[in-house]
């Protein structure tokens, strides 16, 4: 078994696994600020619309108990009426149910954002393992929640039952008033027990939510182990980056010695520095390095340069100079100007030497 599977996880969720668990729909949200919001709206609608819903569900009922004194009703009669009555519960049931459903969406955007996913669809085998699900019927979470339920049935009904007892002296006198005054009585009741249920649940949906988000940073922390894993992975496995890099000098230093037959002279130390010159009138302003090397990629420049028959110069004080100056493909900075130039004088003279 491996050393880190004991490993306590101490260090926070770094941005990447909170990516990763994002895109698997793994996200710290609360049913209770759903549920909390989704009553409140449903409140303020039904006190804003409550009156003319009462209005309308009694005029509908009028209609259809006033088809008693119809003599004949056939089936085509009664389809009709029954279609109407279900489109005009439609209408007026519609508003509310749209403003509910987009105060559930904007309750789910709030605390998680934007968020499209299908991964939590997707099927797992592990959903359908009967031993996985006997471990998340009896898991600590699912002791938690079940222990949450019970307090919040516990407080709503301690919430209520004092609202209740509040009114009681005035339900003994239901008996002495109309039958109207009763259901204003029973309506203004039942409002006041909602009212405070729904403020205990907007204390327990703050709770609740500050909860998950407590848990769910919990559940993503990650040991030492696998935040030294996920830096290997995105910076990558240094050995494959000391060979990538290898490579690359390699690369760059193939490219360079092919420029080194294109040089017009290279400057030495004698032996352990090399710097290749080129420099064409008719194509540049200024001469550039073409390559440069030490020790042994001085030697080799050099051996180059005797093939391809490139004069080879030596120039201690310029050559120590110009080496951690210029790189391959640098123009030669002003201050080598008038040595480069004797010494390019001193190639192209020699040259007309040897052509004459």
């Amino acid at each position: 078994m491996p050393e880190d599977s004991f490993e306590e996880r101490t260090e926070q969720a770094s941005p990447k696994r909170k990516k990763e668990a994002r895109e698997k729909g793994n996200v710290a949200k609360s049913t209770e600020v759903n549920s909390v919001l989704v009553l409140l709206t449903g409140i303020i609608l039904l006190r804003i619309m409550g009156p003319w819903l009462f209005q309308r569900v009694g005029a509908m009922s009028m209609e259809s108990f006033a088809l008693i004194n119809t003599p004949v009703m056939d089936h085509t009669a009664f389809i009709a009426h029954f279609t109407d009555r279900v489109l005009d519960f439609f209408k007026m049931t519609l508003p509310i149910i749209l403003v509910i459903m987009g105060v559930g969406l904007f309750s789910n955007v709030i605390q998680i954002g934007f968020l499209l996913t299908l991964k939590p669809l997707m099927p797992k085998l592990e959903k359908i393992n009967p031993l996985s699900g006997f471990k998340r019927m009896f898991s600590l979470r699912s002791l938690v929640e079940a222990a949450k339920s019970v307090l919040k049935v516990l407080i709503i009904s301690f919430v209520a039952f004092l609202i209740m007892k509040g009114a009681f002296n005035d339900m003994l006198t239901l008996c002495y008033t109309t039958i109207g005054a009763i259901w204003v009585f029973i309506l203004q009741l039942g409002f006041k027990i909602v009212i405070g249920v729904a403020l205990v649940l907007i204390i327990l949906a703050i709770l609740d939510y500050a909860y998950q988000r407590f848990e769910h940073e919990k559940k993503l922390k990650m040991t030492k182990q696998e935040v030294k894993e996920e830096r290997k992975q995105i910076e990558g496995d240094p050995m494959v980056k000391s060979r990538i890099r290898s490579l690359q000098r390699e690369m760059a230093r193939r490219r360079m010695m092919e420029e080194v037959p294109k040089a017009t002279v290279v400057v030495t130390n004698p032996t352990h520095l090399a710097i290749a010159i080129r420099y064409e009138a008719s194509e540049m302003e200024t001469p550039e390095v073409v390559a440069k090397g030490k020790n042994v990629i001085a030697e080799k420049i050099k051996e180059i340069a005797k093939k391809s028959d490139v004069p080879i110069v030596e120039d201690k004080p310029l050559a120590r100079a110009m080496y951690d100056v210029v790189q391959p493909g640098d123009s030669i900075p002003f201050q080598f100007f008038n040595a480069v130039a004797e010494i390019l004088a001193y190639v192209y003279k020699l040259k007309n030497k040897v052509a004459a």
